[in-house]
């Protein structure tokens, strides 16, 4: 075998292989199956939300209200891509990542976005505690 031969045998198992490796890797993202988090989170007492409170859960992520009707909670995860929206200092929320605007009650203001944030189930268990459900009730 003369060096022009083995240079291209070499030069094709290198592709071949490089082949191989990238298909595996994106057969491997595309198969991707992420941990499912928990649908609820607990969440506190009542006494820890003080009448009129806005408590920030990035854990869920949630923004929990409590005002004169009672307990109320607002999904933070933007409704165009999944991103986790941000609390504006005095304009409600924005998308981090396309820039959809939605104001303090969760409506969209500006796309891409279509939808609004939806709103979370809340309820206080027997126990005491405040509860969160990670699954939308509704939207807006």
């Amino acid at each position: 075998m003369n060096r022009r031969d083995f240079l291209k045998l070499l030069s094709r198992a290198l592709l071949g292989a490089s082949a191989a490796v990238g298909i595996g890797e994106a057969l491997r993202f595309l198969s991707y199956a992420p941990e499912r988090p928990p649908s609820a989170f607990d969440v506190g007492l009542p006494s820890d939300y003080p009448l009129g409170s806005e408590v920030l859960r990035p854990e869920i992520p949630a923004l929990i209200r409590h005002d004169e009707s009672g307990f109320a909670a607002l999904s933070l995860v933007c409704t165009h891509l999944g991103c986790t929206v941000q609390k504006e200092t005095n304009d409600g929320f924005r998308c981090p990542c396309h820039g959809s605007r939605f104001d303090e009650s969760g409506k969209r203001t500006q796309g891409p976005a279509k939808a609004p944030l939806p709103t979370l189930p809340i309820e206080i268990r027997s126990d005491g505690h405040v509860w969160v459900s990670a699954e939308p009730l509704s939207e807006g």
